[in-house]
């Protein structure tokens, strides 16, 4: 019989396997709890107890644990191996998406005092600033949550009564209502090097001065959609909150720049007014976005319009609040947004699919792979369609992708290209299909071709299906044309022979 010290000795993933057993099994804690009860009763855990041992914060008795581990019909020592299958220990997510999770076992080393010495060390171990951090947590925040956030969207439903669209007269008479004033200035677009040594234009475009300013860079007078969301975003600030003057400055083309010094360089250290910036900016965001395209009205444009990047030029927003919107609002919740510029900087990114990211936006890697839809249009004259049905491992699953891209340039005259894209497992496997079997056998046709090809005529049909179930247009006319096969690294290419060597952006 093994003691409670040897018990302690060894339980540093057993709180994370009888979660992730208890979730597998769709079971509540008191659904385990009343099982376990069913047992042995004198020997079962409460339900607060059992909340303990998950949370790694009571390790249980030996008999205790014999009752838990009879209830799962497994072995005891299967709870005490120290060198656990993956599966037992990834927090279980489902199809939420997202980046992907890790356990945070043995419990006691991801404590709040270990973490708040340990982060601010590796932040400035390997240069990521605290801004960058911050985004990171509020990125996996959203896509935790796949986008949805009702709180804000009623906030901005109360402000904007769901009028779509909203005009730049509209958005006046709201700023007014709300006590604010706007008052314009000149500011021409500068050079600036961002955190990651990048060169590109920057230009200062708008700024709250507390307690009731709204300034404005002349530009915008001819950039009506940039003006539009510019002024919901402050409207989306001074509503939610209260008018502060933290987090007040709005720019295009390089790294957040302030009125005084935009090479500005970003500490490394982990500031907490980074961290409440990023998310103050975060909220208005997303509200800036619901106010200009409220939820259900949308939707139902995008209904009517079969989901085109081009929508946007009926509600008179940019292509970027109509793709981020569309993230939001569509009843499928599997979609992915990239804001990609040249060489290789994503400057914004939602996997609510779980896609891997295919080069970065904190840092740029030295084996990209050329065949993501978003990179080559940076370099490439397009025209048409950008629809691209591409074939990608995640983990060792084959997935099928769909995405349309379009290029755009930014107020301080900057290319960069948008890219709104889904997961199609889910929705083939919604309707009866076998879409990892499907995944694999578009996957060998296309790695016999040399990387792309055209798709089977099963497959094509399977997908013009999904394609007017979802309601998108753009996943019919990918299907017309060769699918490619899509790497996150160069170094896994699964083309034969790899093309890393070969192959160059833009290439």
């Amino acid at each position: 019989m093994k003691t409670n010290t040897s018990l302690m000795r060894k339980s540093h993933f057993l709180g994370t396997k009888i979660r992730n057993l208890r979730k597998r099994n769709n079971l509540t804690m008191e659904d385990l709890s009343a099982r376990c009860v069913r047992v042995d009763l004198e020997t079962a855990p409460s339900v607060s107890y059992l909340s303990m041992i998950e949370r790694g914060k009571r390790v249980p008795s030996a008999a205790m644990l014999a009752v838990i581990a009879a209830v799962f019909q497994k072995e005891v020592d299967w709870f005490l191996d120290d060198e656990p299958e993956e599966q037992d220990i990834t927090p279980l997510k489902g199809r939420r998406g997202g980046i992907g999770g890790m356990a945070l076992e043995p419990s006691f080393l991801f404590s709040n005092e270990i973490l708040q010495i340990a982060i601010p060390e590796m932040l400035s171990q390997t240069g990521t600033s605290g801004r960058k951090f911050a985004q990171l947590l509020i990125r996996a925040h959203q896509e935790h949550h796949q986008n949805h956030f009702p709180d804000l969207e009623r906030a901005a439903e109360e402000v904007g009564l769901k009028r779509l669209p909203l005009s730049v007269d509209d958005l006046r008479v709201i700023v007014a209502n709300l006590g604010l004033r706007v008052k314009w200035f000149d500011r021409a677009p500068q050079e600036v090097i961002d955190e990651s040594g990048m060169r590109s234009q920057a230009v200062l475009t708008s700024f709250f001065d507390a307690p009731n300013v709204i300034q404005l860079n002349n530009r915008l007078k001819k950039h009506p959609t940039r003006l539009k969301y510019e002024l919901a975003r402050h409207i989306g600030h001074c509503v939610l909150h209260n008018k502060e003057g933290l987090n007040t400055v709005l720019s295009v083309g390089g790294s957040k720049v302030d009125d005084d010094e935009l090479n500005r360089v970003s500490s490394t250290t982990v500031d907490q007014k980074d961290i409440l910036d990023a998310w103050r900016g975060f909220e208005s965001s997303f509200f800036a976005g619901a106010l200009l395209c409220p939820k259900v009205p949308f939707r139902q444009l995008l209904d009517r319009q079969g989901y085109e990047i081009g929508v946007n030029k009926l509600v008179d927003v940019s292509a970027s609040v109509a793709m981020r919107r569309m993230t939001a609002v569509s009843p499928y919740s599997h979609w992915h947004y990239f804001d990609a510029y040249a060489p290789g900087k994503l400057k914004a990114v939602y996997r609510g699919n779980g896609i891997p990211l295919p080069w970065g936006n904190m840092r740029e890697v030295q084996d990209p792979c050329q065949h993501w839809a978003v990179f080559r249009m940076i370099n490439e004259p397009s025209s048409g369609s950008s629809a691209q049905i591409s074939i990608l491992n995640v983990g060792d699953e084959p997935r099928i992708y769909c995405c349309e891209s379009v290029k755009v340039s930014d107020l301080a005259g900057n290319e960069h290209v948008l890219c709104a894209g889904i997961d199609l497992n889910p929705a083939i496997e919604a309707q009866g299909g076998d879409a990892l079997s499907m995944a694999a056998d578009l996957k060998d046709v296309c790695a016999k071709s040399g990387g792309s090809s055209a798709i089977p005529p099963a497959i094509k049909t399977s997908l013009m299906s999904v394609s007017k179930i979802l309601n998108i247009n753009w996943i019919e006319r990918g299907a017309q044309i060769d699918a490619r096969l899509i790497c996150s690294r160069g170094a896994v290419c699964p083309r034969q022979p790899s093309c890393y060597q070969k192959c160059h952006l833009g290439g």
